[in-house]
This record gives structure tokens, sequence and C-alpha cells, in this order.
């Protein structure tokens, strides 16, 4: 029977030994297609075949978190796999936790509320487990799961738990804007600030604080010895973490032994999912948006897919136009602009508006929209442009407001940003990706001073003719597979705009 030996080479890499047939078929195994792949300028050029390929056939190595797999993968084929022991341990090992005193620790921390049960079920399984991907949608306090996490790990540390080194913990952030949302949150809850760093757009790197908050931007490009003092590494909005310089920031991370990616959500791609899982280890999901719904947490949500119908003329004219073609006559539609401004005005409560293109679509719908409103409503401009600062005090301002609009790019508020008074959401821009339709209905759904359900106006335009769909219109129809998915409530309108 075909042995596979396993040795821990750090807390980022294992080193899988097997004979050449074996290793063949674990690189086969752990080998997965690049969505889209087909379009991308490597595979055109024959330079690339479209694949990821997680096993390293050249060096034996293979990404920590995806032991579980290896024994998937070795089980389906009757094999045995062997741990040897090394300094680092296997990812198999989980930590002994004392439920009580994790218990009395909380109670001890003085919050400002209670976490929720789910919150503390997730806490325990990812104290358990030491690396995780755990999956809690925006609203769900993910901010404090972290929190904990992290207090009562550096509480462990000084209580006796050491590692050789790394006794600071490192969040990983994909925006400025949440640099300073996580350390505000954890401010709220009664973390000092001394302890803690937040590192961007050219702060220091070098620190005395047992907490450093940063973008990735800002740390991707430091040389191995300095993330050497973390052992503990989290990914907040680890979906994110898919391109080469996040994975190498986690691979240099080698003496974090802790390693967590928390999420609302997955984009649905086992290639994904397996490079996360590789990087953090195997998905737990906290709780969902609909259980959190169905418990009175989160806000309900009512979803009015509103199709443009263009005349008949029109869209027989459209004809076999490209993508940027069709995203361009869209976006810069006079009759189009005038119906998601009026939309917005009309609107009661506080109302996102989510454009992806700044200067052919964002302004102008601003210009649209403040010109209408006068200075009846207090109406806001959000984009890649605008300072953190004044992201900030925008959302402060907002979340104090009963009948604002903010007009802001996907970009900066469909991730992680959150506002706890919002109403109503129009999507201004068509969008297919699940990761980004779930984020931005996220910025909605925590509950408003008035307990009202949030509206989710998802604007789709009708240019196909006969058996030719346009892209948005099929665009439309996969943001409808994930309303469908995720049981949410929705029904659909026609409105002509001939």
């Amino acid at each position: 029977m075909e042995k596979i030996l396993v040795r821990k080479l750090n807390h980022a890499n294992l080193h899988v030994q097997c004979d050449s047939g074996t290793a063949q078929e674990l690189r086969e195994f752990f080998s997965f297609y690049v969505p889209g792949y087909r379009f991308m300028p490597a595979y055109k050029n024959r330079m690339w075949d479209g694949k990821i390929r997680l096993y390293d056939v050249n060096t034996g190595e293979l990404p920590a978190g995806l032991f579980y797999h290896l024994h998937k993968f070795s089980k389906s084929r009757g094999y045995i796999v062997e741990s040897e022991k090394t300094n680092y341990g296997m990812p198999h090992e989980n930590a002994t936790i004392d439920i009580q005193q994790l218990a009395n620790y909380i109670d001890s921390l003085g919050l400002p509320f209670r976490p929720y049960s789910y919150q503390l079920s997730g806490i325990e399984e990812g104290l358990k487990r030491k690396r995780a991907i755990l999956i809690s949608p925006t609203g769900s306090g993910k901010s404090l799961i972290i929190y904990i996490l992290i207090k009562y790990w550096l509480h462990l540390l000084t209580s006796g738990l050491k590692y050789p080194k790394g006794g600071r913990v490192l969040v990983i952030v994909p925006t400025t804007g949440l640099v300073e949302q996580m350390h505000g949150d954890f401010k709220s809850y009664g973390q000092d600030e001394r302890g803690m760093h937040r590192i961007y757009s050219g702060k220091d790197k070098t620190f005395d604080a047992s907490i450093c908050i940063s973008t990735w931007q800002s740390i991707y490009k430091l040389p191995k010895i300095w993330f050497e003092q973390f052992g503990m590494v989290i990914g907040d909005e680890c979906h994110g973490f898919k391109s080469k310089s996040l994975m190498n920031i986690m691979n240099k991370a080698t003496e974090a032994g802790y390693r967590f990616g928390t999420t609302g959500t997955l984009d649905g791609t086992q290639t994904h999912e397996l490079v996360l899982q590789g990087l953090f280890g195997p998905i737990h999901t906290v709780t969902s948006t609909k259980q959190l719904q169905d418990d009175d947490t989160l806000a309900q949500l009512h979803i009015k897919r509103i199709i443009l119908d263009y005349g008949e003329k029109e869209r027989l004219d459209f004809g076999q136009r490209t993508y940027m073609d069709e995203i361009d006559y869209i976006v810069t539609n006079t009759r189009r602009n005038n119906f998601i401004r009026n939309l917005a005005v009309d609107q009661k409560g506080n109302t996102l508006v989510l454009y992806n293109y700044v200067e052919k679509h964002g302004k102008p719908l601003f210009d649209l929209i403040d010109n209408k409103v006068g200075n009846n409503r207090k109406v806001f401009f959000v984009s890649g442009q605008t300072d953190t600062s004044d992201r900030e005090a925008i959302r402060g301002i907002v979340e104090k407001q009963k009948n604002a609009i903010i007009v802001a790019s996907l970009g900066t508020f469909s991730t992680g940003i959150n506002i706890r008074n919002l109403h109503n959401i129009i999507f201004a821009s068509p969008s297919k990706s699940q990761i980004r339709v779930l984020q931005s209905i996220g910025r909605g759904l925590r509950k408003s001073d008035n307990g009202k359900p949030t509206n989710l106006y998802d604007i789709t335009d009708n240019l196909s003719w006969k058996s030719r769909k346009n892209f948005a219109l099929i665009h439309s129809e996969e943001r409808l597979k994930i309303y469908e998915k995720e049981k949410f409530n929705h029904k659909t309108y026609k409105v002509d705009i001939k």
C-alpha cells in the first residue's frame, strides 16, 4: 500500500514525500482552471494552460491548510498518510480550550454588550482549530469575533503559551477605510489605543503594540523577517486573498500558528475556495444572513428587480456590441440616469446608490441627484479619490441622518464598510459577481432606527433582440440565481424607458 510521508516545514507549508507516480496524481488533484482563463492574455498567447497548481512536484510543498484535503485524496485511493512530528506540529493537532475559562475571560473584558451564542460558538471553534475560514455575514458582528479571538490568544501567551517567535497579531484588511473601521470597533470594545498600530499610506512599519492593523498593499513587499513577529494572522474580507501579493504575505508569516480568514461570502468556485483553504484552513460557517433575519438580528430585505425595457428599434439596432460598448451605452444613457435620479430622490430614509465608473457615471449621477434635491437633503459623493478620513466622516454623518443620499463607488462601499442606519440601496451598475452582490447587499442589512425592512433596487437593462441577450440582462439573471440561492424575497417589475 502506497505511503505518503508528510512533514510540516512551517505554519505556511507542508512537505509531502511520495513516489513520482503519486506526486503526479497529487499535482492533478490540486490543479484547477482559473475562472475566465480563456480570456487571459497568458492563456491566449499559449504561455499558460489556465490552471493553478497548489502542489509543487519539484519541491514537494503543499499549503498547510490543505492537509485535510490531502487526507481526502489519500482515502479515495487507499493510500496511507504518515505525519512526521516537527517543531511546528501538524495542522490537525487542535488546541485544547477550556470553555469555562474562555467564558470567564470574555466576561472580564467588560464588553459594551454580550456576544451572541453564534459568535461564541465561532470563537470557540476558531481557537480549537487554530486555523479556519470563518464565514459570518455583514451585520453578524464579525469584528467582535475577531477581537475576542485576538484578546484571548494574547491572554494565553501571557499565561505561558509561548512560540519560538511571534507574540503579536497582524490583521490584514483590503482598504484604508477598513483599517480605520476595525481600529474604531476595537476601541469601542475597550481596547487601549496604545496596544494597536495602524499601517497604511506610508505609516511607520516599526511599532511596539501587540496588535497591528494594516492594508495588504502597505506590507506585501516587506521582508520575511518582518512577518516573523506575528503568531496570529487574520485576513479580514479574505475573499480578496487571491492575488499573488496576498498569498506571498501569508507564506512569509511562517511563525503564525493561528491564522483565520473572515468573510461574509465566498465566490462559489472550487479554485477560489481551495486557494483560501490552503492559506487559512477549512471553512466553518458561523451563521447565515437568512438565519440572522429569521432571528430578527438583521433587517428584512425586499429586492425589487427593475427591468428597463428599451424601444424595439433601439434593441434591434444595438446588435452584437462588445461588453464595454454596452456598459458605455448604459451608464451614459440620459433616460436611464434620470430614472435612477428620480428613484433615489423618491425614497424615504437614507439611500445608497452604488456605481462602478467614477467619471462617466458616478459624478454625473451625483450632479443629477444633488441638483434635484437642492438644499432639502444631504447628498454625499464617495469614490476611491475620497480621503479615508472623509469617508469615515460621511459614514458617521449618515448614521445620524434620516434622509441622506450617498452616491458611492462599488470599490469603496461594497466591501466591509458598515452603515448602521441605511434604508435603501440602488444597484446603478450591472454586476454578476456573487461576492460583490452579497457584500453590497450587506451594507443595508443592519437594523435601522425605525426597524423597517431594507429595500434593494436592482436596475437591469433589456437591450436584447429575439434570442440574443445583452450582457446586462445575462448578469441580471446571474444575480437572480444568487437571490434565490440565499432565499431572499424578490419581485420583478418592468419599466418602459423608450
